[in-house]
C-alpha cells in the first residue's frame, strides 16, 4: 500500500518536472511569434493609414515644384519626411534625392505633416527635359514606410 503511494508520488513529481521544462522550452518560441506578430501588425496597420497623393506638378528646366496632400489618417513626422525618397528626371532617366532641403519646414508647424495638409516640394535636377511637347517629367515619391505615388507631366 505505501509503495503505490511513493510511486504515485513520485509519478506525479516527475509530471511537474516535465511540465516545468516543456514550459521553459516552449515559452520563449510563443513570446517571440507573439512580439513578431504585433510588430508586423502595427506596421500593417501604420501602412494603411498612411496616404498621400499629388495634386500639382509644375517643371521648367532645371526646377519642378510638386504639391503633396496628405490623405490618410496618419501624421508623418518630419523626420520620415526628411528620409522619404523622390525620383525626379525625364521618363527612362531620373535621379533619386532625399526629401531632406526640398520642402519648407515651416510650412508644417508643429513638425508633423497631418492629415489634409499641402506639402510642397521644389527640386532641381539637370535632367528635367525641356519643354518640347515630346518629353515628360517623371515624379515618384516613396515614402519610408513604402507607401509610394508617381506621376509623369509635361514639362512647361
Amino acid at each position: 500500500m505505501s509503495s503505490e503511494t511513493i510511486v504515485t508520488a513520485l509519478f506525479l513529481i516527475s509530471a511537474v518536472i516535465a511540465a516545468g521544462v516543456l514550459i521553459n522550452a516552449i515559452f520563449p518560441a510563443i513570446y517571440r511569434t507573439a512580439d513578431t506578430f504585433g510588430s508586423v501588425s502595427h506596421e500593417a496597420d501604420t501602412k494603411m493609414r498612411t496616404d498621400f497623393k499629388i495634386v500639382n506638378t509644375f517643371a521648367q528646366k532645371p526646377e519642378a515644384k510638386i504639391w503633396l496632400k496628405n490623405v490618410g489618417s496618419a501624421r508623418l513626422h518630419v523626420n520620415d519626411i526628411d528620409i522619404a525618397d523622390i525620383f525626379i528626371g525625364s521618363v527612362n532617366n531620373f535621379e533619386r534625392f532625399s526629401l531632406s532641403g526640398h520642402y519648407d519646414k515651416e510650412e508644417l508647424q508643429n513638425n508633423y505633416w497631418d492629415p489634409g495638409e499641402t506639402l510642397s516640394i521644389t527640386v532641381s535636377s539637370s535632367l528635367i527635359p525641356e519643354s518640347d511637347g515630346e518629353n515628360m517629367v517623371y515624379v515618384a515619391v516613396i515614402l519610408p514606410n513604402g507607401v509610394r505615388r508617381s506621376e509623369e507631366f509635361p514639362p512647361s
